[in-house]
């Protein structure tokens, strides 16, 4: 599962804006920006999607306790 801080840092990592992410994603501006805030709970299917439009960017997600990496955030693919 991706944490709404990992969300924000891999859109920073490609500088784009919410709709970008929306669009790429294949879903609505307020479902990233939920996602973004975890206000609310994010339907599995949206954090998938969101998760598969970063990859195909070629940004990877860092799983909690992966301490070789420092911990949970992104980077891009090697």
């Amino acid at each position: 599962m991706i944490y709404g801080k990992q969300i924000r840092a891999a859109r920073a990592l490609l500088g784009w804006k919410q709709r970008e992410l929306a669009a790429a994603a294949s879903v609505s501006e307020v479902s990233i920006k939920n996602a973004e805030r975890e206000v609310v709970d994010s339907r599995g299917s949206t954090l998938n999607a969101i998760q598969r439009a970063f990859d195909r960017a070629g940004v990877i997600f860092l799983d909690i306790g992966d301490t070789r990496n420092g911990g949970p955030g992104v980077r891009f693919k090697e």
